[in-house]
């Protein structure tokens, strides 16, 4: 999906073999390391050819090939997730400026004085629909709550799993605008024909959405997601109260970020598992009780940088600028 996102940006994009080390298994290592082999000599021709001034790293092992291959070249790494990963812990080492999306961060790296907080850079057109042009885009109505609820750009199954049971209590008194990702939209058909026809009306499900995506967090009173690192920046931007479900099987990066939101108030952690317990009277609390999601709401904007993507883009100018004298 991000591959497709940079070609329709009309980026100029070029891949290089990368894989994984970590966690994987004792027979998958060898050819691992090997593509990583391969992608450190398709680097190199890489940066021989495009002579860069600065690298800019995000993470991931995809990351690691190149920062080898350019060691010598000034870089700035980003860190999206409040806690670092394995990869990005290792490229920090060789990156003279991180940037970070909140000060809680900082602590993952003592020793670097590079440290800088940027804020979670978040895509333009977000802020471009206002409530009226939202709920028309999506054909909903103007005089119901509207829950959101998805779990990334791939989806989420056990978020979906646990809302279909949930849907006809809950659709009694909201609407929910529901982004189920691929992988769930046969099951999302079955569960969408079986429901009565009041409560198709209500129930809006889309594999995913991209330019909509601003119009679906703005139609939001509230949001049940999990909590990967675009909740850091997208739902303080919009000041969207709350329910994050970490994934439960990607290390703790998920958990990190649903505890740093929910300890200022923004935001309520709900476990994996007891989601299909909790999802009705949880989502039903919330939303009869206007004034804690007012409380939440202005806890998450507190949050925001708003110029998040300009402030990474002036270390890494300010970098390239320092080392061109």
């Amino acid at each position: 999906m991000e591959a497709d996102l940079v070609a329709q940006a009309g980026v100029l994009f070029e891949t290089i073999p990368a894989a994984g080390v970590h966690g994987v298994g004792l027979r998958t290592l060898p050819g691992n390391l090997l593509r990583l082999g391969r992608g450190f000599f398709a680097a190199r021709k890489v940066l021989r050819r495009f002579r860069p001034d600065v690298m800019f790293f995000t993470g991931g092992y995809v990351a690691m090939p190149m920062a080898l291959a350019g060691l010598r070249i000034p870089s700035v790494l980003y860190v999206p997730d409040i806690e670092p990963g394995l990869a990005l812990k290792t490229l920090a080492r060789f990156a003279d400026r991180i940037a970070v999306t909140a000060d809680d961060s900082r602590r993952f790296f003592p020793r670097h004085r590079g440290v800088i907080v940027t804020g979670y850079p978040t895509r333009q057109g977000l802020l471009s629909w206002d409530r009226r042009q939202a709920q028309e885009a999506l054909n909903l109505h103007a005089d119901l709550p509207t829950l959101l609820v998805f779990g990334g750009s791939k989806g989420a199954r056990s978020i979906n799993r646990a809302l279909f049971p949930a849907l006809s209590e809950l659709l009694a008194e909201m609407q929910i605008v529901h982004i189920t990702g691929e992988l769930n939209w046969p099951e999302v058909e079955q569960v969408h024909q079986e429901l009565a026809s009041e409560q198709i009306e209500r129930y809006h499900p889309y594999p995913y959405l991209h330019a909509e995506m601003g119009a679906a967090f703005k139609a939001a009173d509230l949001v049940l997601s999990r909590a990967g690192a675009s909740s850091l920046g997208e739902f303080p931007l919009l000041g969207l109260p709350s329910i994050l479900v970490p994934y439960p099987y990607a290390w703790r990066y998920q958990k990190v970020n649903a505890e740093y939101l929910a300890r200022h108030g923004a935001a309520i952690m709900v476990q994996d598992a007891e989601l299909p317990e909790k999802i009705v009277q949880l989502v039903r609390d919330l939303m009869q009780d206007k004034k804690r999601r007012a409380k939440m709401r202005a806890a998450m904007q507190t949050l925001n940088k708003p110029d998040a993507a300009a402030s990474i883009g002036r270390v890494l100018v300010g970098l390239a600028e320092a080392n061109a004298v």
